[in-house]
């Protein structure tokens, strides 16, 4: 465990990661295809340019997203879901469907989204 850590409790280390407001957008982003910096910052959700690149870079120590360079001048990279990162599908899934229940005006995730994959 890191200082970054509250302690081994999974729900506490898990929202350590995960528990503020923009994490989970950003990892929902991935998953329904978004990858560059320009991609996240259109979602409607408005998350500013310098919240951005600190979740993006928490969300890559914790080896949940990989970066890759797509463009030398200037130097602009994609993001995609790790092996871990992907793990996150079925939970966000539950989310939604909570959601939708509790809170019925909420958006109906895509199929796509909410497919489980076998």
């Amino acid at each position: 465990m890191t200082e970054e850590h509250r302690s081994k409790c999974p729900i506490a280390t898990s929202l350590d990661i995960l528990g503020d407001r923009w994490t989970l957008v950003i990892v929902r982003d991935l998953f329904t295809g978004k990858s560059r910096f320009g991609d996240f910052l259109a979602s409607p959700e408005g998350i500013t340019t310098s919240v951005l690149a600190d979740r993006l870079a928490r969300l890559e120590r914790f080896g949940l997203v990989t970066r890759t360079p797509y463009q030398e001048r200037p130097l602009r990279h994609a993001y995609a879901l790790t092996a871990r990162g992907r793990g996150l599908k079925s939970m966000l899934q539950e989310l939604c469907l909570w959601a939708n229940a509790a809170f019925p005006e909420t958006w109906v995730p895509p199929a796509s989204f909410m497919a489980r994959e076998g």
